[in-house]
């Protein structure tokens, strides 16, 4: 039987602050990530990543931001919504198209339910709208390893973590079963291939 219970209580950074690694990682992922950026200027966004998501609130038109546990700040925050819940039960009640971007960075590979969440997202996003995952890769997971369990560069806990790692070839399909139409989808390597990242648009004729 496969456990739903969730395996951690925090948020990612929550019980001390990032490593140095993964601010590299954080570092690395900049450039890629601010692409989207000018894309998101006075959207209705949902991020589930507070690390990234806090450098583009001022950007946004609104901000839903979801996860295990959020920092009081982000609750404050005067174009902020919050949400504290797992995935996918904590994006029920949300209603079909309110949103026009969902930013998930490092955060789908967590996940016990992916296709569920995934779903949910494409059911979230208005026709024009897109969805941006940041997933590592199978060879990140072997960099990822080293740097947790060989080196002691990262916490070991985060690294036990992860439920799956996702190449192209594996995370395109299930965009694909999630609603998300094939010649919309972009997904692709990055960060010396440590990661894979993916760009799916709604149509603006979908659900019309």
């Amino acid at each position: 039987m496969v456990s739903s219970e969730p395996d951690r209580f925090t948020s990612f950074g929550q019980d001390g602050g990032a490593s140095t690694v993964d601010r590299f990682g954080v570092w690395l992922s900049r450039r890629q990530n601010t692409k989207s950026v000018r894309f998101i200027v006075g959207k209705d966004v949902c991020g589930f990543d507070a690390m990234f998501m806090r450098g583009v609130l001022d950007d946004a038109g609104s901000a839903l931001l979801v996860d295990v546990s959020l920092v009081p700040d982000l609750f404050n925050h005067p174009r902020v919504n919050g949400i504290e819940g797992l995935l996918p039960d904590a994006l029920n009640a949300l209603p079909d198209h309110s949103l026009d971007v969902a930013l998930c960075m490092s955060m789908v590979e967590h996940l016990w339910e992916l296709l569920f969440t995934l779903a949910h997202f494409r059911r979230l996003l208005r026709p024009g709208g897109f969805c941006a995952a940041k997933v590592p890769s199978w060879r990140g997971k072997r960099a990822l390893e080293l740097s947790a369990f060989k080196l002691g560069w990262s916490p070991a806990y985060e690294m036990d973590d992860p439920k799956a790692y996702y190449n192209p070839r594996d995370l395109w399909p299930l965009m694909v079963r999630a609603g998300f139409l094939p010649h919309s989808i972009k997904c692709f390597r990055y960060k010396f291939g440590l990661n894979t990242f993916a760009v799916c648009t709604v149509d603006l004729l979908d659900d019309a």
